[in-house]
């Protein structure tokens, strides 16, 4: 006879996060239905991770919202390069280069550049990154302090975080914007994080950059993500700076204690 499942008295406290918490025991052990779902939970993260990119789907989004785009691939050739030498994922092939040193109808000196990679979940992009831009672009569009100009968004396969430093410079981007997928959680395998910086160039350290994370429907919904980006990159175009100099001053409010 099984023991019978005996619940967390502070089981209420899952309504506040997805992480696994107060999972309560059956005798000395998780009862059954938590650790089926950690493994399939496990597996979802996996997956995530190998899930490939496709920078097509995404480029149709964007063309929805008047945005161009450039399909970019960095110097990791494959998922399996990507994964065993990280900095491959930092800088673009040789192909990239060429494309980016053409030219294409970038504005001269834009105000920002976005760059959308897949990064450890292209699960996290596809999901996230267009609803993002589409929340994003109507504040800056009808930002009263600024008129923001915008290059055309570069989507890459196997890119890493400091790639966009090198894209940025390249479009002689103000500031550089890059969406990417984070490194999957145990609950969270579709998790967005942005990362921006004032004058872009390689060699930028991480200290010189400011990121949101947890973008997604059940963390920081893209609304609210962009209203908070939004307003980062204004102090950062006034001060001309991001990172620790640049700190968040907005409020989301506080947490309330769910029902029960």
């Amino acid at each position: 006879m099984s023991a019978p499942v005996i619940p967390a008295t502070w089981a209420r406290l899952q309504g506040f996060t997805d992480a696994r918490i107060a999972l309560g025991r059956a005798g000395h052990s998780q009862p059954t239905a938590a650790h089926l779902a950690f493994q399939l939970a496990h597996a979802q993260a996996r997956d995530a991770v190998h899930l490939a990119f496709d920078p097509g789907d995404l480029a149709g989004a964007l063309q929805a919202l008047d945005l161009t785009s450039l399909h970019l691939h960095s110097a990791a050739s494959d998922r399996a390069a990507y994964l065993q030498r990280p900095d491959l994922g930092r800088r673009l092939d040789a192909a990239s280069r060429e494309r980016l040193q053409g030219g294409d109808a970038a504005p001269a000196r834009p105000d920002l550049a976005f760059v959308i990679a897949d990064g450890l979940s292209a699960l996290a992009v596809m999901r996230h990154a267009a609803p993002l831009m589409a929340a994003l672009l109507p504040r800056l569009r009808a930002d009263p302090a600024h008129r923001w100009t915008v290059a055309p968004v570069a989507l890459v396969e196997q890119g890493r975080v400091a790639i966009g430093d090198e894209i940025g410079e390249a479009l002689g981007a103000r500031t550089v914007v890059v969406l990417i997928g984070e490194r999957p959680g145990l609950s969270s395998p579709d998790s967005l994080g942005i990362y921006f910086t004032w004058a872009p160039r390689p060699g930028r350290r991480d200290a010189e950059r400011n990121c949101i994370s947890n973008v997604r429907d059940a963390g920081l919904p893209p609304a609210r993500a962009a209203a908070k980006l939004h307003a980062l990159l204004a102090q950062a175009r006034q001060r001309q700076l991001t990172g620790i100099g640049l700190k968040d001053e907005t409020d989301d409010g506080p947490a309330t204690l769910p029902p029960g």
